[in-house]
């Protein structure tokens, strides 16, 4: 192409490239005038992250000095050398609901501890509540920064009454980074909620109903000590996805957790024959082995240490002995051959959920709490040192909805602000999917008969 060519086609490139940023500014305008009131403050945010970068870098100390000129300029054309270049890392931002995301590309002795050192100073440039740095591919690091407290700021969740994805993950919520929060219940045997009243353990466990129901991969059964009948309380709504309900009656819990336990045996008993392994969570749950959750909501009702010489009192003890042995059966035993069992209780302490029960456990989360001593037993001893994420500080109303937890993957502990599902959501929810309810004992009696394994001497 000659001279003359070129400079014929400047007008032309010239052209496209005012197109293209037509273009681009149009979808910007668009994209914020569709975003909401909260969303639009992040993109202002987002704006003045870009803008102030590269002032903002070399006075965080997020700067490095490149003293070697480039190969191909080692020596200037006036014969002077070149000065030292001033390197900063380059950074793409997006903007959301509750702030910005920042990923950064790290440079020579600029990497993640100086961003992490450097994380006051952001928060504080960038007018946000709080700034977390975190690996992200080799080589380049996420910053986090929200402008809005994501703990403070309620949620709702809308059930899509789809099939999950991956049935054995529990989305809890968003992390105080507005980051989701997920967590794998393959191979867990048992999950401990607690928290004072009306703090969110019941909203949690009808959001992980909802979310699961429509998989024919999954059965539910349901003791409630803080209602009579399935019509009553918290779990109303959703009573006909399940296929078992109890109350606050200690008998009927007995009968509930016997039959479960002997579903246990039975699966023990038939699982290789069956499945052909030994751990059900080697194939993952179906619609013939389903995945069977025991929720025993208000666990002081059924575990009490109840004190007393009269004939009433003593059969009372007797059963609630019987019910924490059944339920430690069950949280022990049941995991290979897939039971969950998820307990909550208002104050994890030993007479509310026996010690031997709640020590098994591996996942626990706990709402607010009143004391110290609460929130130990809830989380465990290492939750005083982080004062931060101790539920003893989640008692204002702001934090009605918000736990503290020990995230698989992470250290130390995490607060999580779990959403509300609306009673009518769980309502449809439970009458698209109560098609799909199956005694589990029944869909395993149906593999052995129709010859689907081998002979199996059943548990009586």
């Amino acid at each position: 192409m000659t001279l003359g060519e070129a400079i014929g086609l400047a007008p032309a490139l010239a052209g496209a490239a005012l197109a293209l940023s037509a273009i681009w500014a149009v979808w910007w305008l668009v994209r914020y005038v569709r975003a909401d009131k909260m969303t639009r403050a992040s993109i202002r945010q987002a704006v003045r992250v870009r803008r102030g970068w590269r002032r903002l870098a070399p006075m965080a100390g997020l700067s490095v000095t490149d003293k070697t000129p480039p190969a191909a300029v080692i020596v200037a054309p006036d014969g002077k050398v070149p000065k030292p270049r001033i390197l900063i890392p380059k950074i793409k931002v997006r903007a959301d609901r509750y702030g910005v995301v920042v990923r950064a590309v790290c440079l020579p002795k600029v990497s993640l501890a100086e961003f992490q050192r450097a994380a006051p100073y952001l928060a504080d440039a960038w007018r946000c509540t709080r700034v977390s740095v975190l690996p992200d591919k080799p080589g380049q690091l996420v910053i986090r920064g929200v402008r809005v407290d994501p703990l403070i700021v309620p949620t709702e969740h809308i059930p899509t009454g789809e099939v999950p994805e991956e049935l054995a993950v529990w989305g809890l919520g968003v992390d105080e980074y507005a980051q989701p929060i997920d967590v794998s219940l393959s191979d867990v045997p048992g999950v401990t909620v607690a928290g004072l009243p009306g703090f969110g353990k019941t909203s949690l466990i009808n959001k992980f109903i909802c979310d699961t129901a429509p998989s024919d991969a999954i059965q539910y059964a349901v003791a409630d000590g803080k209602v009579t009948s399935s019509h009553e309380g918290d779990y109303a709504d959703l009573a006909q996805r399940m296929f078992a309900f109890v109350g606050d009656d200690l008998e009927e819990a007995n009968t509930l957790f016997k039959r479960l336990v002997r579903l246990r045996r039975d699966r023990s008993a038939s699982i290789r024959a069956v499945l052909g392994v030994k751990n059900m969570w080697h194939l993952g749950p179906s619609e013939t082995w389903p995945l069977t959750v025991l929720i025993v909501d208000e666990a002081h009702t059924y575990f009490r240490d109840y004190k007393g010489s009269d004939a009433q009192t003593k059969k009372l003890a007797a059963l609630a002995a019987d019910n924490a042995r059944l339920v430690e059966d069950l949280v022990k035993k049941g995991r290979s051959v897939g039971i969950l069992v998820i307990i909550a209780t208002q104050k994890a302490t030993g007479d509310a959920i026996p010690t031997f029960i709640r020590d098994v456990c591996p996942v626990g989360l706990s709402f607010a709490q009143k004391t110290a001593e609460a929130a130990v037993v809830a989380l465990g001893e290492d939750i005083r040192n982080w004062p931060d994420a101790n539920p003893t500080a989640l008692q204002d109303p702001a934090y009605v909805g918000v736990a503290s937890m020990a995230h698989q993957g992470r250290p130390g502990f995490t607060r999580i602000r779990t959403p509300y599902v609306a009673d009518e959501d769980a309502a449809r929810i439970a009458a698209d999917t109560a098609h799909l309810t199956r005694n589990p004992a029944e869909l395993l009696d149906a593999q052995l008969t129709s010859g689907a394994g081998a002979p199996v001497l059943l548990a009586k």
